[in-house]
């Protein structure tokens, strides 16, 4: 297994807790509590060598990371654009199915 994988198991994982959460509590929460729904004093989008650095800025110290996390797999799945939770489009598309495998989700057949 390469380290990757290990890297998007333990996220998988980690979002395990929020499972059960409904959906529009999961949106709730992100666009009242996530750092990117707030207006910014700031002149821009930060500087980064790459997409990855760029996301971990950009939602640095965001409270809400793992929900908004969860929220885009559920509703966008492998469609998923743009940076969500601290991760770049590809890196959920990778994500998504280790995601898929955890819990009850693959029970249900989630998407």
């Amino acid at each position: 297994m390469e380290a990757d994988d290990l890297w998007l198991i333990g996220i998988a994982w980690r979002l395990d807790r929020l499972r059960w959460v409904p959906t529009d509590v999961l949106r709730d929460v992100v666009t009242s509590d996530g750092a990117c729904m707030t207006p910014s004093s700031e002149a821009g989008p930060p500087d980064a060598r790459d997409d990855r650095e760029f996301a971990k800025l950009l939602c640095g110290g965001c409270p809400v990371q793992d929900e908004c996390l969860e929220l885009e797999l559920r509703t966008a799945g492998v469609d998923t654009v743009g940076v969500w939770g601290a991760m770049t489009d590809d890196d959920r598309r990778a994500l998504h199915p280790h995601w898929l495998r955890r819990g009850e989700r693959f029970e249900r057949g989630a998407r």
